[in-house]
């Protein structure tokens, strides 16, 4: 246990002694991440007009503006939607990264993490931020509802994020009940001599 706690302290001596300051803030030097956005920092003070690498790459990954629905309803019907997607839905040319040769059950729990994205491989949803998930947007809610069933395509399949596929199961639910969709009720058989007498029921056949 003394031996333990002489080569801990040994090394928190050997840490301390080898630390840099970098704007006022003390920094080690085996914190390499932190000395680099220290330096990045820097050069932004030092050039606060010119955008860095860094700002561009949080800027594609930043997921805090909300897109309008109808912005998004004008992007499915734009030549930019076409040349990236094509007439195939946005979730048939996605691929799933995972370990070994067979997939995940299920698919993770979100690909926003704080406002950004926490992934290098997010769903086909979370990867557009012009795909909005709404009961008025039906063009992009078709794409996942299968036209054999009328139901809403599994996430094993459309790769969708479980907080996304939530609030599709949500939307297409409110586009159902607003009479934009249209889906197919089970026919079903009833008995009518449990609710009308012998009389009544012959009257009604005749």
């Amino acid at each position: 246990m003394l031996r333990n706690f002489t080569i801990t302290r040994n090394l928190a001596k050997i840490l301390l002694s080898s630390q840099k300051t970098c704007s006022g803030v003390t920094q080690r030097t085996v914190s390499l991440s932190a000395l680099r956005f220290c330096e990045a920092k820097e050069e932004k003070e030092e050039n606060p007009g010119e955008v860095t690498e860094i700002d561009e790459k949080r800027k594609l990954l930043d997921r805090t503006k909300v897109i309008p629905v109808e912005t998004s309803i004008k992007y499915l019907n734009s030549s930019a939607y076409k040349e990236t997607y094509g007439d195939s839905p946005v979730w048939e040319q996605y691929k799933r990264n995972h370990k070994g040769l067979l997939p995940p059950r299920h698919t993770r729990k979100t690909c926003v993490r704080k406002g950004f994205l926490a992934t290098g491989n997010p769903c086909p949803v979370c990867r557009d931020e012009y795909l909005v998930l709404h009961h008025k947007n039906l063009d992009l809610l078709k794409q996942f509802i299968s036209p054999q069933t009328g139901k809403v395509i599994n996430y094993s399949k459309t790769g969708l994020c479980q907080k996304k596929h939530l609030e599709l199961l949500v939307a297409v639910e409110q586009a159902m009940d607003a009479g934009l969709l249209t889906f197919d009720v089970p026919f079903r058989k009833y008995d009518y001599s449990e609710y009308y007498e012998k009389e009544d029921l012959e009257k009604i056949r005749n």
